[in-house]
């Protein structure tokens, strides 16, 4: 059985991906994380309950920026595969806490990067964002298109992810794989997100802020679509291309053994549509009051998954009101039919 770590384990993306790896019965799992408290810490303890209930799971609490105790977990366990999915999350924070950002997605991924090189790994996957296309206006957003551009630091801290991985797979061989998801949501997922906070508002019959008077677009792309595509990505091992030509080919490949890709479901939905939404599937209108936009916020976000779909012959596919759907009836049940 291969071993795999997962950084951010107890976080919502590391949680759904774990236990869809326990369930294959492929690999074992060893999980990291710091349990920090910029979300609810019971919501991840929680999360954590319901994997340390498969055999081959195992979690060891452990900061990214814990130098020794990353290169001792290396060591002791020699590692096939590595998804480092471990980050401080959140646009708007980062413009009132910048050193968080700097600690976990700059100290804390340099820790994983040379963890790789010092015990050699098969592949490493790591997760960027969709906030690298900043101000973009030219969509769908590729893979290919410049992303120079970054409106808040959170999103600059996630380019940097790119330049170190690709660094690391140019000198040291490492296969990297950059993931830029698209706002994914769904149960067991981040309060700090807009669907989770609108929730628990519209249920405590509380206004929900609108910001840019509603006029934005989210790729909203579901938990478990996501959770699929870094599934069929662990072994699909980027290679180097000795012939690789910044002018014919994709920016998103290079003479190193480097990758990105997009996760997102390729069909933005208009903010008022998906306040419309969440509301049908709690059965409560909302209250509203409008706001201008927030700085560091974007228009729109709208992936172009054509390599996804070349590469994995994989396309997100869940529809919003669904995934809602599902959404809610997590919320109901976890908090009892109460708002939090």
């Amino acid at each position: 059985m291969q071993k795999i770590l997962i950084t951010g384990a107890a976080g919502f993306i590391g949680f759904h991906l774990s236990k869809y790896l326990l369930e294959t019965n492929e690999y074992k799992v060893i999980g990291i994380g710091n349990i920090n408290d910029y979300y609810s810490t019971k919501l991840k303890e929680d999360r954590l309950e319901i994997l340390k209930k498969y055999e081959n799971f195992e979690f060891h609490k452990i900061d990214l920026k814990e130098k020794e105790k990353i290169d001792e977990l290396f060591k002791k366990e020699q590692f096939d595969y590595v998804v480092n999915l471990a980050a401080q999350a959140g646009v708007r924070y980062s413009i009132t806490n910048p050193y968080s950002y700097v600690d976990s997605n700059l100290i804390g991924f340099v820790n994983i990067l040379e963890a790789c090189r010092n015990n050699p790994v098969k592949h490493l996957l790591y997760a960027s964002s969709s906030s690298v296309y900043g101000g973009n206006k030219t969509a769908p957003f590729s893979t290919d298109h410049n992303v120079d551009h970054p409106v808040s630091l959170y999103a600059a801290t996630k380019k940097s992810n790119e330049l170190m991985a690709h660094t690391y797979s140019h000198l040291y061989k490492i296969p990297t794989t950059g993931l830029r998801f698209f706002t994914v949501y769904g149960p067991w997922g981040r309060p700090d997100m807009a669907y989770f906070s609108f929730t628990n508002n519209i249920m405590e019959g509380k206004p929900i802020k609108v910001f840019n008077h509603g006029k934005m677009e989210r790729d909203f792309t579901y938990i478990d679509d996501i959770v699929e595509g870094v599934y069929k990505l662990i072994n699909k091992i980027p290679k180097e291309n000795k012939e690789w030509d910044e002018e014919k080919d994709s920016i998103s490949e290079s003479f190193a053994p480097y990758k990105i890709y997009n996760i997102g479901n390729n069909s933005p939905v208009q903010l008022m549509e998906f306040i419309n939404t969440l509301e049908e599937k709690i059965g409560k209108k909302a209250e509203k009051i409008y706001k201008e936009m927030q700085p560091g916020d974007v228009l729109r976000t709208y992936a172009d998954t054509s390599d996804l779909e070349k590469e994995i012959n994989f396309k997100p596919s869940t529809k919003l009101a669904d995934g809602l759907e599902k959404f809610v009836e997590w919320y109901k049940e976890y908090y009892g039919g109460k708002a939090k």
